[in-house]
């Protein structure tokens, strides 16, 4: 079930025995989801290699592993943006965090990672939305228990080394005044009939899942921060995403030119696959996770007792047909956290040919990871209650080339 534009789309898709029909709202994803009929679905642009090529020689940088893997494969008028950002016009990133568990897990990092690169890559502003009200809205916790967990989780996206200078992290509670008339003024343009289609709403569902879509989308204007940009001169806007939120900015795109604002760019990842294997996107709630506080232990016993193998029923079998690297889950994490190409193909071919077992994968994905968990937990013990009030804090960005900064 994809929501989208005023109805309810069904990709019918078949495997071995009977069909599936996958799932993909912003809440659940679920089934083998087929990302090139998404695409089509969704009515996004593949990110093809012209449009890798010329990031790089726009910004003299190497595209992340992420865009060269097609991890992030799709958009929305990404090459809108980089005809604005050739021609020296300012843009800002926008992306988020709903915070619904203490400690973030690995598959929560890969948005944060690749927004990272893209803020130093081009040197513009960033703005994190901390949706607490969304977490209380959709799931079975109290005010207080969303809030304890923002703050958490605000140290963890700190600790990932974005720049103070130029990244701005507001939570809901504290900062929707500011947005509120851009609120109001999306709500206007929406009727119930158009967020029950696009999101599938139902009666019974309490009143704050039906009006979140305009929470979510106003920090898409950048109107919403005069403390950053100077509110009479718009600045374009990009939302680095997971595929399963286009919904959300695809209704604000929609309503962007009736409200006078630029439209957003999107461009979108894939989904970060669960350890079991299990179709859909990993989940805290949902089987075994990596979290970032996990020991090296954990994270050893984690990755060999529940990372579904692609190889062989038995050793002979694995060394005579080699393993499945479309289905082997360490295989797949590698692709995510693995930068080095050479390395990962080299992996990929001698465990496709049967040259190397899963245990010797197993282990290579658990060295990473561990490096990856460790250096984000010492850096984390280094973030202080004062850096997440200097973070969050109301103030002006350090202004950048051709940035339209307030009062400009």
């Amino acid at each position: 079930v994809l929501y989208c534009s005023n109805n309810k789309q069904h990709i019918e898709m078949s495997g071995e025995g009977k069909a599936e029909t996958p799932q993909v709202t912003p809440w659940d994803v679920e089934g083998d989801v087929d990302y090139d009929k998404l695409i089509r679905d969704f009515g996004c642009h593949p990110i093809d290699e012209g449009l890798i090529q010329r990031m790089e020689s726009l910004t003299g940088k190497r595209a992340h592993h992420f865009l060269r893997r097609g991890i992030f494969f799709s958009h929305r008028d990404l090459h809108l943006l980089l005809d604005l950002y050739e021609k020296g016009q300012p843009f800002y990133l926008y992306t988020g965090r709903g915070p619904s568990s203490e400690s973030m897990h690995t598959g929560h990092l890969v948005p944060f990672m690749f927004t990272k690169w893209l803020q130093d890559t081009f040197q513009v502003p960033l703005v994190i939305q901390i949706t607490e009200d969304e977490k209380f809205y959709f799931k079975d916790l109290t005010i207080e228990e969303v809030e304890k967990l923002a703050f958490e989780n605000i140290k963890d996206i700190i600790a990932m080394g974005f720049n103070r200078d130029t990244t701005f992290i507001f939570r809901d509670f504290e900062y929707v005044g500011t947005m509120y008339r851009t609120i109001a003024r999306i709500e206007k343009a929406m009727t119930a009939s158009q967020v029950r289609g696009c999101f599938g709403f139902k009666m019974e569902d309490n009143v704050g899942k039906w009006m979140f879509p305009a929470i979510q989308a106003a920090p898409s204007f950048s109107v919403c921060f005069p403390h950053i940009f100077n509110p009479k001169k718009q600045v374009f806007c990009l939302i680095p995403q997971a595929i399963d939120q286009d919904p959300y900015f695809r209704m604000t795109r929609d309503i962007a030119p009736r409200l006078g604002f630029l439209k957003p760019a999107l461009i979108h990842s894939k989904f970060f696959p669960g350890l079991s294997g299990s179709k859909g996107k990993m989940s805290s709630s949902v089987g075994a996770a990596v979290f970032l506080t996990d020991s090296e232990k954990q994270i050893k016993d984690k990755i060999n007792k529940h990372a579904f193998s692609g190889g062989g029923a038995t050793k002979e079998e694995h060394l005579s047909l080699g393993g499945n690297t479309e289905v082997d889950v360490p295989i797949q994490w590698l692709s995510f956290f693995l930068e080095d190409d050479d390395t990962l193909n080299t992996i990929k071919k001698d465990y496709a040919l049967g040259r190397i077992m899963t245990g010797d994968v197993k282990k290579t994905l658990i060295t990473i990871l561990w490096s990856m968990v460790k250096t984000h937990q010492e850096a984390r013990k280094k973030v202080t209650d004062e850096d997440v009030k200097f973070f969050t804090s109301v103030r002006p960005i350090q202004a950048l080339p051709n940035a339209a900064a307030p009062g400009s």
